[in-house]
C-alpha cells in the first residue's frame, strides 16, 4: 500500500484541468514548457506553477538541455490512482450488492 500522502499529492494534482490537459498533451510525447504553455492564457510563471505540482507529485519529470527544460510523463504514476480508485470501486459495489439484497429480503417480507 502506497504512503497515503503520495496519492493525495497525485490527486492533487489531478484536481486541475489544466494539469489533466498537460498530462494528456505528455502521452503524445515529451515536450518543453513554451510548447506545454503556448495553449493557455496565462504568465509563464503561473503555469510553471502547474508544472512544479504535477513534477511534486510523480507524474511528469523534467531535465534541462541548455536553456531548455524539457518534461514527461511518468504513466506509471498514475498506476497508484488507478489501484486506489480500483478498492474502492470494489468496495463500494460490495456495499451496494448488500444495500440491494438487503433491501430484495425486505421487499419479500413485506409481500408474504
Amino acid at each position: 500500500m502506497p504512503d497515503p500522502a503520495v496519492v493525495d499529492h497525485i490527486f492533487r494534482a489531478l484536481s486541475d484541468a489544466t494539469r489533466r490537459d498537460v498530462l494528456e498533451r505528455l502521452t503524445i510525447r515529451p515536450a518543453s514548457v513554451s510548447e506545454l504553455a503556448a495553449p493557455y492564457g496565462m504568465a509563464l510563471p503561473s503555469f510553471v506553477e502547474h508544472l512544479k505540482v504535477l513534477e511534486g507529485s510523480g507524474l511528469v519529470r523534467s531535465h534541462k538541455t541548455g536553456r531548455v527544460r524539457t518534461y514527461e510523463l511518468e504513466a506509471e504514476r498514475l498506476k497508484l490512482a488507478e489501484d486506489w480508485l480500483g478498492r474502492q470501486r470494489v468496495l463500494w459495489k460490495r456495499r451496494l450488492d448488500q444495500l440491494d439484497s438487503y433491501l430484495m429480503k425486505l421487499k419479500e417480507e413485506e409481500s408474504k
